[in-house]
């Protein structure tokens, strides 16, 4: 009897295992690092939102919003950046009169950051416009201060 027949019979059919199992395994691991990747620049849209509300509190000039907002996109300029430039946008809104408590008079100033994800994935998606189902089409954060 040869065995050494038998044990390339059995390294044959390691390699259609090996070729069966492995887009599975890769596929997954993809989709971990893409939603790590979708949940690190949720993250620092918060943070960058947050920094930015608390940028409009340290100056009392007219334009706390433009203050407000080059804080932010300055927290995010990483984000889909091919030269420095992020592609997030920041809009500013108010000042205005705050809705909490009620009655009150005091100022509010609000800090809403966008990125568009679809535009500009932070990895590209592998399985092109089936993938694009399972990825948010835009990141958004916001945050609210008052600020008198």
């Amino acid at each position: 009897m040869d065995r050494g027949a038998g044990n390339v019979a059995q390294r044959g059919i390691a390699a259609i295992e090996f070729a069966l199992i492995f887009p599975i395994f890769f596929i997954v691991l993809y989709g971990i690092i893409t939603y790590v990747l979708i949940f690190l620049a949720q993250q620092s849209l918060a943070l960058a939102a947050e920094e930015g509300a608390r940028a409009a509190l340290r100056y009392t000039t007219a334009n706390r919003g433009t203050i407000a907002c080059n804080t932010a996109t300055q927290l995010v300029s990483w984000l889909g950046s091919s030269g420095g430039a992020s592609t997030a946008t920041c809009t500013p809104v108010g000042p205005f009169t705050c809705a909490f408590p009620a009655g009150t008079t005091a100022q509010c100033i609000t800090v809403n950051l966008a990125y568009p994800y679809a535009a500009k994935p932070l990895v590209p998606l592998l399985l092109g416009s089936l993938m694009r189902v399972a990825v948010p089409a835009t990141l958004a954060s916001s945050a609210t201060v008052q600020i008198d």
